[in-house]
């Protein structure tokens, strides 16, 4: 009899090989068999893996037509269908040593198990939107490498500038801080170009603000790409750095930018009460609008040189270790900080980067304002130079040293790797 016999009947669903069994029953051969009946049926599913070795698949399994009702009946009355094995356990390699398991209840690595477990529990992220894009430009029209730094241009402001604004917001960079080098025959004692309106800064924020309304531009507030001396400030015939005579032009200067349309003025020459005074000066050209970002942890550091190469802005004599900060001093930042909120500054800065992230926490753990770093020209150099010796993985260690600044607690980042970071964050090829 047709009930007496076992059906045995391979069947193809999908990219899946199945073989079905039914044990005997007197509705054997309906269209769909009644889970209501008394005798028991027995559901087996093996499952191969043909059609998936190939990488191949030929679409979704179909579904058997039970409806949820029989589904549950047929589990109720012991036909479980079959699932995979409970895998092996994974073997050790050969001489590994029996040891019982360490009696301890929080083992850390169970949350980094999977990429999925630690996308999910990664506490620090990073984004286009926290990068700020430092540019050299220059008057001439051509692009012109800078030797130290691979990769890096003294832009013409009329074309290549535009040209690296444009790939810049492409992969979300939307901010950039502008580093003028100015021709040697206008820089003087004073600084004077610092504040012509008509200069190349000012020139070039009404050139991008035209082109690009919402572009968000930073403007570097000092007179060392303007003084024939090199220094952040003017230089009295006995080589000190004069204070209050300097945070006057330095006032100049900032009212210049705000009125070509800055966004954010960057006072980076470390003159004492300088944030105040420059507030205090916008303000009164009806530029409450505009905000600061001071340099408030800058320190007299050694990995600025490729920078100074960029804008020929080298001190002609001495050092800058009178205004700028002791590298070995940790609790003077607080001093900085505390006279810079004091005096009104908007974003707090530390400069250099990497090497101060130590400070870059002091500032985010006292400070409720923005915090910014500065990835400075000789961390850039050396991580280039490192990549191109195939020391390291350049794009790797971008992007690891970029996080830490965040981790450290800067809200922004400036960096020249802006551009390569954020097509790299965007899945571009460099």
């Amino acid at each position: 009899m047709a009930s007496a016999a076992m059906l045995n009947a391979p069947c193809n669903i999908g990219a899946l090989k199945f073989e079905v069994k039914l044990k005997p029953s007197p509705n054997l051969f309906c269209a769909r068999p009644s889970v209501k009946l008394n005798q028991r049926r027995v559901l087996t599913i093996r499952a191969s893996k043909e059609g998936h070795d190939n990488g191949s698949s030929s679409g979704p399994l179909r579904k058997m037509g039970l409806t949820d009702e029989e589904c549950e009946a047929a589990v109720v009355a012991g036909n479980v269908p079959e699932a995979p094995p409970v895998p092996p356990k994974p073997v050790a390699p050969a001489g590994t040593p029996l040891v019982s398991s360490l009696p301890i209840n929080r083992r850390p690595r169970r949350n980094r198990r999977s990429s999925v477990a630690r996308a999910a529990f990664q506490e620090t992220n990073i984004s286009p939107a926290n990068l700020v894009y430092p540019l050299f430009i220059h008057e001439g029209e051509e692009d012109t490498p800078i030797g130290a730094m691979p990769g890096c241009y003294r832009l013409g402001w009329r074309h290549g500038l535009v040209e690296e604004v444009a790939k810049a917001r492409d992969v979300g960079v939307n901010s950039i801080v502008l580093f003028p080098k100015v021709p040697d025959a206008l820089k003087t004692s004073t600084g004077d170009e610092a504040y012509n309106d008509n200069g190349l800064v000012p020139r070039t924020i009404r050139l991008l603000k035209d082109k690009y309304p919402d572009l968000v531009i930073y403007t570097d507030v000092a007179l060392d790409p303007y003084s024939s001396d090199g220094h952040d400030g003017i230089v009295r015939e006995d080589g000190v750095i004069m204070n209050d005579e300097t945070v006057h032009q330095l006032c100049k200067q900032a009212v210049a930018q705000a009125r070509a349309g800055a966004d954010v003025v960057s006072p980076s020459d470390m003159m004492d009460g300088r944030v105040g005074a420059i507030r205090a000066a916008l303000d009164a050209e009806g530029f409450q609008h505009v905000s600061i970002m001071s340099y408030t942890a800058k320190y007299a550091s050694s990995f600025y040189g490729p920078f100074r190469e960029a804008l020929d802005s080298n001190p002609r004599f001495g050092d800058k270790k009178t205004y700028q900060m002791n590298p070995a001093n940790y609790r003077e930042a607080l001093v900085e900080l505390q006279a810079d909120e004091s005096e009104g500054a908007d974003i707090l800065l530390v400069k250099p980067g990497l090497p101060y992230l130590d400070i870059i926490r002091l500032l985010r753990d006292k400070s409720p304002l923005p915090i910014a770093a500065y990835q400075v020209s000789g961390e850039y150099s050396m991580i280039k130079a490192g990549g191109v010796l195939k020391m390291i993985d350049e794009e790797r260690v971008m992007m690891e040293s970029l996080m830490c600044l965040r981790r450290a607690g800067a809200d922004i980042i400036l960096t020249y790797f802006a551009l390569q970071a954020g097509r790299c964050m965007c899945g571009e090829k460099r």
